[in-house]
């Protein structure tokens, strides 16, 4: 017997997921709704939206999982009714594939060079890392970095990055590059700009992050664990090396792909192949702005087959615009 979703302990006002999904899902290309890969990434985003700017204006309302609210869109959309009871097996896949996005940010450092900028989730409260978050279709690692900091942060690294000074990892199978910014005053104001997603901006003295995760440094010097660093952990000696020296050295300027012990090494021919053929788009993309996460070209029109009765029934009012008009 298929597996019914559950649902039941959340709801959502029907006119509040009908706006949700006319931003969300309905307007997508035609061709992306056989991809259930990309339609999760467009729930993402519309949960995002939903926590962000009504659960976050409304008391009423109550926060959700991404399964909770994916398990709403599958049961209201149309053309995705039919897969509802895959809903498990499509959120897993989505998740895998996440994981092979790649990442790009930037470690932050005060002018000292004592001290690095961490950011805390909203969702997972213990842990610190380097702002960061993953690329958009066709964009610019190093744009890709700037967009991200700046929207956890508030901060613009643009005017401080040097696209050849950076470190770079493989977690967890997920490609990460973090770009170096130095002499960043400490007393700079951190705004993020996403609601629920980074819930604290914080500078910690490089000399207290752990070496490795029995390292008891954090616990006895500003008494937290070092588990609260693990996103930081693959970087940590090569920050202080950097710190130490007050330069990235002759690997750091070369694009070292050298990784922490217990990484996996990057093929250096995937990744100059990677640098060129960014190279051709930078410049078309580099006055361009993008959104949180923009997954679709603007040259893909999509077909409309639902949409929300308060869309249906908008239209302009000629008279009145043509009365405007010199």
């Amino acid at each position: 017997m298929a597996e019914e979703l559950q649902t039941t302990e959340h709801s959502i006002p029907i006119d509040i997921l009908n706006d949700l999904l006319t931003r969300f899902i309905i307007f997508v290309p035609q061709s992306a709704k056989q991809n259930l890969i990309r339609i999760c990434f467009q729930i993402e985003l519309a949960h995002w939206f939903y926590l962000d700017f009504y659960v976050g204006n409304d008391p009423r309302l109550k926060s959700c999982t991404i399964y909770e609210f994916a398990a709403h869109v599958f049961q209201h959309v149309p053309f995705l009714k039919s897969e509802r009871y895959k809903l498990n097996q499509i959120l897993a896949e989505w998740r895998e594939y996440k994981q092979t996005v790649p990442t790009y940010g930037a470690i932050i450092l005060s002018e000292e060079l004592t001290h690095v900028l961490l950011v805390q989730s909203y969702w997972a409260k213990a842990s610190w890392g380097f702002p960061k978050g993953k690329v958009n279709e066709d964009e610019d690692p190093a744009h890709c970095a700037i967009r991200e900091v700046l929207e956890e942060t508030g901060f613009d690294i643009s005017p401080y990055i040097k696209p050849n000074e950076y470190l770079e990892s493989v977690i967890h199978e997920q490609f990460v590059r973090l770009y170096i910014i130095k002499n960043i005053p400490r007393s700079t104001e951190f705004t993020p700009r996403t609601r629920c997603e980074i819930k604290a901006c914080s500078w910690f003295a490089v000399a207290d992050l752990p070496n490795n995760k029995k390292d008891a440094t954090p616990k006895s010097k500003m008494g937290v664990s070092p588990n609260a660093f693990f996103m930081v952990l693959p970087f940590i000696k090569r920050v202080k090396a950097i710190c130490s020296g007050g330069t990235l050295g002759r690997r750091g300027r070369n694009k070292s792909l050298s990784l922490s012990e217990g990484e996996s090494s990057t093929c250096k021919g995937k990744k100059g192949k990677l640098d060129s053929d960014n190279k051709k788009k930078q410049q078309q993309q580099e006055n361009r702005k993008h959104s949180k996460r923009q997954l679709f070209t603007d040259d893909e029109r999509p077909i409309v087959e639902f949409s929300a009765p308060s869309w249906l029934n908008f239209k302009f009012d000629k008279t009145a615009i043509m009365e405007c008009m010199p």
